[in-house]
């Protein structure tokens, strides 16, 4: 008996191992709006480290802490699906449960490979973690939504990401967090190490600028809820209340808006179709040019776009190049059909076409603007491969598809951290909120809260400074990672934590 005991004993701790990754990694979570749990989340993070030092399944553990980290903090990705329930609300759980696992398999993919490297294994954890990250950000057109760097979002230690970016940042935690889980020495030198983040992070803040003689735009919020946006009986009261929010008076009859935006899709016919609508924007804005979603048709395709309207027709169109995978085109759709899932299948067949990439959208006094739409503010490599700097970023987006609760707000936080990535100011117009004027700092200048129909008048703040990520990327980065992971290897102790 006691023989049998023994050597049930390992596979049950290995079990508790994973369970006790699974709930750091839920906890990890909480770093990410709503929540902005950043202390927590960092524990957590020391703690997977920690259960690695009596765990033999390291990529079990990389799975199950993946899987909660994801499971929790993709919890919105439920929403979509609940639209059209009678359809696709059986597939919930499912796209759930699947995509956090799927996503968690990068991570156990590098803490399966670290723990077979000999030296130090902690260190070269953190590099092979963050390259994860970098890795799910890429494969398959990626999906770097709420990368670990982001936990720091709502302290000074986010500025960062205008030197090293967002997978610089996700090392340097990782590496802190892997040397506060080596013994108490090594906590308190960790400790010291985030003091001098927090604090470079306090040097490279911008003050705030002065904004009292810049130009005004006007970001529009409908509030249309995605179950009705398409329903013909409410999309002219939708397109009604945006004229409205459009022909208000300004605040300061002296800065009336230099133009007005409109979210995405924001108007219910295509863009051939869309004249007479033009026409009403261009009234109802005083002649001020709107800029708005809508989808067009041409040569047998149609696109999610977006169009600058002046004296009542489109001078300027912008087509979103990033699509979404199954939201906006159906990966894979022959496999899909063969597959016999029919609501998938039905998708398979239609979607939209991706635009040639990023362009320019010249402003006049606004300058020059790098327009975005919706899932495109995710990417940071997208924006780093416009081959030129915008004065600001003109993002819109139909933030209904992600509920009422996280979702949003993540997304909101990601336009944030491209700001101050670029030391660029980012307007953005939400069907449902968060409508939001952020400046080059990530700061929220101005702001219309989620599910609250109205518009906001906000300065457009200039351009800050160059940053060096801006001018350089992720390939320093790259060539750092490639260089810690060798020193992990060749010159720590053989089997070392």
């Amino acid at each position: 008996m006691a023989d049998i005991t023994a050597r049930a004993r390992p596979v049950a701790w290995r079990g508790g191992h994973a369970l006790l990754a699974l709930a750091a990694g839920a906890v990890m979570a909480l770093g990410t709006p709503p929540y902005d749990l950043w202390p927590l989340a960092f524990l957590a993070i020391i703690a997977i480290f920690a259960i690695l030092r009596r765990a033999r399944r390291w990529a079990l553990v990389g799975w199950a802490a993946g899987t909660g980290y994801f499971g929790l903090g993709l919890s919105w990705i439920v929403e979509p699906f609940f639209i059209e329930p009678e359809i696709y609300g059986w597939m919930a759980p499912f796209a759930l449960v699947g995509l956090a696992a799927g996503l968690a398999l990068f991570w156990a993919l590098a803490f399966g490979i670290a723990a077979r490297l000999p030296g130090h294994r902690f260190l070269a954890l953190a590099v092979l973690w963050t390259a994860a990250e970098f890795a799910r950000g890429t494969i398959l057109t990626g999906f770097p939504w709420s990368l670990v760097g982001y936990l720091w979002l709502e302290t000074p230690v986010i500025q960062w990401v205008s030197v090293a970016g967002p997978h610089g940042l996700t090392f340097a935690t990782l590496a802190l967090a892997a040397l506060a889980a080596a013994g108490r020495r090594a906590a308190i030198a960790a400790a010291c190490g985030v003091a001098l983040l927090w604090a470079g992070g306090l040097m490279l803040t911008p003050p705030p600028q002065d904004l009292s003689d810049r130009p005004v735009v006007r970001l529009v919020q409908p509030n249309a809820p995605q179950t009705e946006k398409w329903d013909p009986a409410r999309q002219r009261v939708f397109y009604e209340r945006g004229l409205d929010f459009t022909a208000a008076p300004p605040e300061d009859p002296a800065r009336a808006p230099a133009l007005v935006v409109w979210p995405e899709t924001a108007l219910p016919m295509l863009l051939e179709d869309a004249g007479n609508a033009f026409s009403a924007m261009t009234d109802a804005a005083d002649g001020a040019p709107v800029a708005s979603g809508i989808l067009r048709y041409e040569d047998g395709r149609y696109y999610n776009a977006l169009a600058l309207i002046e004296d009542g027709a489109a001078t300027q169109i912008y087509d979103k190049h990033h699509l979404v995978p199954f939201g906006e085109y159906m990966p894979l759709p022959g496999l899909v059909s063969r597959l016999g899932l029919q609501a998938l299948a039905a998708r398979a067949t239609g979607g939209f076409a991706a635009g040639p990439g990023p362009r320019r959208m010249p402003l006049g006094d606004l300058g020059t603007a790098l327009p975005l739409i919706c899932y495109e503010a995710v990417f940071p490599q997208d924006i780093h491969a416009a081959d030129f700097r915008p004065d600001w970023m003109l993002h819109v987006t139909n933030d209904a598809w992600f509920g009422t609760w996280s979702g949003p707000y993540q997304h909101l936080a990601q336009s944030r951290i491209r700001a101050i990535e670029r030391g660029v100011p980012l307007l953005r117009a939400a069907n449902t909120g968060v409508s939001a004027a952020i400046d080059g700092a990530g700061r929220v200048l101005a702001s219309l809260d989620l599910g609250q129909a109205g518009y906001v008048d906000a300065p457009l703040p200039p351009p800050l400074r160059v940053t060096p990520y801006s001018r350089i990327g992720d390939w320093p980065l790259l060539v750092l990672l490639v260089s810690v992971l060798a020193f992990a290897v060749l010159r720590g102790p053989r089997d070392s934590v």
